[in-house]
């Protein structure tokens, strides 16, 4: 709707995660750069936390990606299903080429997986995603897979994703079995001002932009109301644009940016607890 005002190709801040749009901030790409270690190490049970709309599943599709082909991963979006579900999901997405109707024939048969995969030097990847919702029985399920190792070495490295408040679900006593086999973990911090801009200039050179479409002021508001929140940034950021092509602006300034805020209901109270949630 916008493109042709603004002189753009493409829409530059769709909220859906597009690869074509990536941008990592120093801090995504330092929590990238520990997984990535986690994985070469085979440590076992690896953490990663932050705010919705934070940036979590860009560094994973991403992550995922750039893994070596001959890496076997499985994800898991949903977690929360019944155990049996859960074993014949990952029979699925592992290609197990089986359903199974008992817990210790699943195990026994996934053992074998394990060790073939080692055999033939494959890294074995288990993603758990919206991690925050497992329950204390779930982890402990999850916790099973981990013990299938070797003396010297782990068969299988499983990524815990999800929300901040997961920190707290692993620090509850009962699931001390298994905070405790973490090796490695990250926190992503939303983005700063700064970042916030070079984000939003980022996206719009992408987008196909020959020049400059958000003021320094807007840029400053666009931080404030969104906490430095990629996702958040998108909202008010397609917002805006949209309010320029019907306005006729040219230039998106701070003013259109506190308009949108009151369309998308957004305070900069909001935003700022939103950023300091632990």
């Amino acid at each position: 709707m916008y493109l042709e005002h603004f002189d753009l190709k493409k829409y530059p801040f769709r909220t859906n995660p597009d690869p074509t749009f990536l941008w990592f901030s120093e801090k995504h790409k330092e929590a990238l750069a520990l997984l990535e270690y986690g994985m070469l190490k085979r440590d076992g049970f690896l953490l990663l936390t932050g705010d919705v709309g934070t940036g979590k599943t860009s560094l994973l599709r991403y992550l995922v990606k750039s893994t070596d082909a001959s890496a076997l991963i499985a994800t898991v979006n949903n977690p929360g299903m019944p155990v049996i579900d859960f074993y014949n999901f990952l029979s699925e997405e592992f290609k197990l080429n089986r359903g199974f109707t008992d817990k210790a024939d699943f195990l026994i048969h996934f053992k074998k997986f394990l060790l073939n995969a080692y055999s033939e030097n494959n890294t074995v990847l288990l993603i758990i995603d919206e991690a925050q919702r497992l329950t204390h029985e779930e982890l402990e399920e999850i916790r099973l897979l981990s013990n299938i190792e070797l003396d010297d070495q782990k068969l299988i490295t499983i990524f815990f994703v999800g929300q901040s408040e997961l920190e707290a679900v692993l620090m509850n006593p009962e699931n001390k079995a298994i905070s405790q086999r973490i090796s490695m973990s990250y926190h992503i911090q939303p983005l700063t001002e700064s970042e916030t801009r070079q984000y939003i200039v980022h996206r719009l050179i992408i987008a196909g932009a020959k020049r400059g479409i958000f003021t320094v002021d807007a840029c400053k508001q666009i931080f404030a109301a969104s906490g430095g929140i990629p996702r958040l940034i998108n909202s008010i950021c397609d917002c805006a644009l949209l309010s320029g092509y019907v306005k006729d602006w040219r230039i998106v300034d701070s003013k259109a940016i506190a308009e949108c805020q009151t369309d998308l209901k957004i305070s900069i109270e909001t935003a700022a607890k939103q950023k300091l949630t632990p």
